[in-house]
């Protein structure tokens, strides 16, 4: 390392928990993105937030970046590691610290996974909601304001995050929010930290609503001729107010893939809608029977019931595992995977606009989309060694961020900015950068937190 004071400074603190190894500080040089990994100078292991707090000090004193690193499962260059740095894993935050079932809510440390969580919710009548692709922790979901399957019914971080703790770049520890339902208090410094992506300073714990377990969950899938008949049917089951838990499109190309990764037999490869429905019998038999009728207006299949747990289980593992599912195609290849959201009127043209795009350039690009609330992914496959792939890439996602904005949608829906979209968010808020970098100096003058990720 090259601060020796620093270093010593840290080892002191730390001992076995700061390390220098090669192999530790490949593991930590970036996330699930596309960015080649950069090494950061050390890795450190706090944990507790006094201990996280006397590091930040240390760091702050000498002027040296660091980058927080839960899980590494974001996918815009978020965890990549800085060269002049340290990264501090929060791997050690991982206990549930408390769960108040009869009030709906819970605090858990940052590294704590979604699935961790509900392990231990099981027997307790409730269960957290939010859920992104990847088992992630936490922490870094508040971050990165992620969302997942079930927003259409149950919101997103945003919506679930009723306070934190979190340090700061000198050192201090902050306690924002209540367990109360509301407030109204000062600042909303919590949703001010949801989606900082660790620019302002380190979650360490985050208090969470939860959600009852529905008395009837049923899940089921219809496939259709084309995906045009398939967005414009989720689009009129949002229009006409059906209560649904999930709908998430899958294209033509991802269907393909998902069959032979996650075992789908009784599938085609054709654009596919996947539904849940969360209340009670009644409820969901009226539900169902709106969304099978729209279905059927536009030509889709007869719903393939998933009857039993473990059938419902295997067919959203399927859609939770299409990210890596991809990344299967090949042992040389990478992945550039992107995200928008329209309003949900917007949303057939976006989606035809994109697959458009790829499939007159002759690129297989699998989609799928939250589409009950206007948010998709394009995930292009790509040989590194071939930069025109690249440069094509890149131009394809310049004009579907440009065709997002137009519809009046945004850059992205639950990914974040990370270094992949800086430009974007300028095109997105040219007006609102200045008042985010002076945000981001009032809370760490020396820019040692995250540096270079959402804007330079």
């Amino acid at each position: 390392m090259k601060n020796e004071v620093l270093q010593k400074e840290l080892i002191d603190l730390l001992e076995d928990r700061f390390t220098t190894s090669e192999s530790v500080l490949v593991n930590f040089s970036k996330g699930e993105d596309a960015y080649d990994p950069i090494k950061p100078q050390a890795v450190v292991f706090p944990h507790s937030n006094e201990e996280l707090s006397k590091i930040l000090k240390l760091c702050n004193a000498h002027g040296t970046p660091v980058v927080p690193y839960g899980t590494g499962t974001s996918l815009e260059g978020h965890a990549v590691g800085n060269a002049d740095g340290i990264t501090i894993s929060l791997e050690k935050f991982d206990k549930i610290l408390k769960v108040n079932a009869e009030d709906f809510d819970c605090r858990v440390q940052a590294n704590v996974s979604r699935e961790q969580l509900n392990e231990n919710l099981k027997d307790k009548g409730v269960f957290f909601p939010i859920d992104p692709g990847a088992n992630a922790a936490l922490g870094g979901m508040a971050a990165c304001s992620a969302s997942g399957t079930m927003a259409v019914k149950y919101g997103t971080m945003r919506t679930v995050v009723m306070g934190l703790t979190v340090v700061l770049a000198n050192g201090d520890i902050i306690k924002t929010g209540t367990r109360a339902k509301k407030s109204s208090a000062g600042y909303n410094l919590t949703n001010l930290f949801v989606g900082s992506e660790g620019t302002l300073g380190i979650i360490t714990e985050v208090q969470l609503k939860l959600s009852p377990i529905p008395e009837s969950i049923m899940s089921a899938v219809s496939q259709f001729q084309d995906l045009e008949s398939a967005v414009i049917t989720a689009q009129e089951i949002i229009q006409y107010g059906a209560s649904i838990a999930r709908i998430e499109l899958l294209n033509k190309d991802q269907m393909e893939i998902s069959i032979k990764y996650s075992n789908l037999d009784n599938f085609k490869p054709l654009p596919t809608l996947f539904y849940e429905f969360h209340g009670s019998e009644d409820s969901n038999k009226e539900s169902i029977e709106i969304v099978e009728e729209i279905s059927k207006n536009h030509n889709g299949s007869d719903f393939t019931w998933a009857r039993t747990t473990e059938e419902r289980n295997k067919i959203w593992k399927a859609r939770h595992n299409v990210y890596y599912s991809v990344k299967a195609q090949g042992n040389n290849i990478r992945v550039y995977t992107t995200d928008v959201c329209v309003p949900i009127s917007n949303l057939v043209e976006c989606i035809q606009f994109a697959e458009n795009e790829i499939q007159n350039n002759g690129l297989k690009a699998p989609m799928v989309g939250h589409v009950g609330d206007g948010n998709f992914h394009v995930t292009i496959i790509y040989d590194p060694k071939k930069e025109d792939q690249y440069k094509y890439i890149r131009s394809f996602s310049d004009k579907l961020i440009d065709k997002a904005l137009k519809l009046e949608g945004t850059i992205t829906g639950e990914h974040g900015i990370g270094l992949q979209k800086k430009e974007y968010l300028l095109k997105q808020h040219p007006d609102n950068i200045l008042l985010m970098k002076l945000i981001k100096k009032s809370f760490d003058q020396n820019n040692i937190m995250n540096p270079g990720k959402i804007f330079d």
